[in-house]
């Protein structure tokens, strides 16, 4: 149920807690409790003729009415699909109660959450500075019942340097679930607050290995061009650092990516530049694969001989016409050849 690491005594296993019908230990005490006022009635009677047994059983009457029978109700608990009760006895683990409907256990057993406890010391700090709170309209008592249903978490946004050290802001969605309640109540002060923080780290790790962008021919991995390979690292990564909490992480997804607003201009420029010179190289090569095919077809079909100076200057001519940013405006020499 539990082992040692580090000195640490550290809950590894679920223990299922005893039970009962509930419905059945519910009505069975209504019945008992019917009987004790019967048999106080009776017991009176009985004072009267035998003294000692009519007090006796006035005694036991009186005892279960008041104390046992509403203390058998303190066991009666009741769950709903995929939620759990961490039940402890006079400090110790007592076990786990799962699954839905009505049951009845010790009655001594104490229900523990540590997420709702958290949750209840939150406000203490605001009190403490002196900060005037508004209550809530509607109070709500903290439950003792850890959910065992999938959930969401979404931290806020980070500044986080990529592997180039450029400053870049990310955000994460990550989907989680409590598999095992005897870490999440034991092993950790508050699971939710301890995924949250080490998902922050993790993700810090992460982005520290990938640049933000790449080119797509060096075939390296980044940010934005590889995000299913990211994320599935995220999601191991994650998952590694929250096994003592007893949860499982189902998926973890970048759901922003952005540059950081400092140099995100520059960055800008950056990315127009580079999609200015790759459509500049597509259009010289174009250009020069043209050039050649009209040189080859002038000397193909012997329309015109040409020399190296004039060739020369037609492949000039040529490749400023199909590379210029503007149409050209020749000058037809329609006198002679040169």
């Amino acid at each position: 149920m539990s082992e040692k690491i580090n000195g640490k005594q550290t809950f590894c296993e679920e223990v299922e807690a005893k039970a009962a019908s509930g419905m059945a230990v519910l009505l069975l005490d209504i019945l008992l409790m019917i009987v004790a006022v019967v048999g106080f009635i009776y017991g009176i009677n009985m004072a009267i003729a035998s003294f000692v047994p009519g007090i006796i059983l006035i005694i036991i009457s009186v005892i279960y009415f008041l104390f046992i029978g509403p203390l058998l109700l303190f066991g009666l608990k009741i769950l709903k699909p995929n939620e759990a009760l961490v039940l402890t006895l006079f400090g110790k683990y007592y076990g786990t109660l799962k699954g839905e409907g009505f049951f009845f256990v010790n009655p001594f057993v104490v229900a523990f959450n540590p997420d709702a406890s958290a949750h209840t010391a939150s406000a203490a700090p605001e009190q403490a500075a002196g900060k005037q709170t508004t209550p809530p309209m509607n109070l709500k008592r903290p439950s003792k019942i850890i959910s065992l249903k999938t959930m969401t978490l979404n931290n806020e946004k980070q500044k986080i340097n990529d592997e180039l050290g450029n400053p870049i802001i990310i955000g994460i969605v990550v989907i989680w679930k409590v598999v095992n309640t005897a870490k999440a109540a034991f092993n950790v002060d508050n699971y939710t607050d301890y995924l949250s923080i080490q998902c922050d780290s993790a993700l810090r790790n992460i982005v520290s290995l990938y640049p933000y962008d790449t080119a797509n021919e060096d075939g390296e991995k980044s940010l934005r061009g590889s995000s299913q390979e990211v994320a599935a690292k995220l999601k191991t990564e994650i998952q590694s650092r929250v096994e003592i909490a007893g949860l499982e992480i189902l998926e973890a997804r970048i759901t922003h990516l952005a540059y950081a607003p400092e140099i995100a201009a520059a960055m800008l420029q950056r990315q127009q530049a580079s999609a200015i010179i790759a459509a500049r190289q597509m259009i010289v090569e174009g250009a020069v694969g043209m050039v050649e095919m009209a040189l080859d077809k002038l000397n193909e079909k012997d329309i015109v001989h040409l020399d190296e100076e004039r060739k020369a200057a037609m492949v000039s001519n040529l490749l400023v016409v199909l590379c210029g940013d503007k149409g050209a405006q020749p000058i037809v020499n329609s006198g002679s050849l040169y």
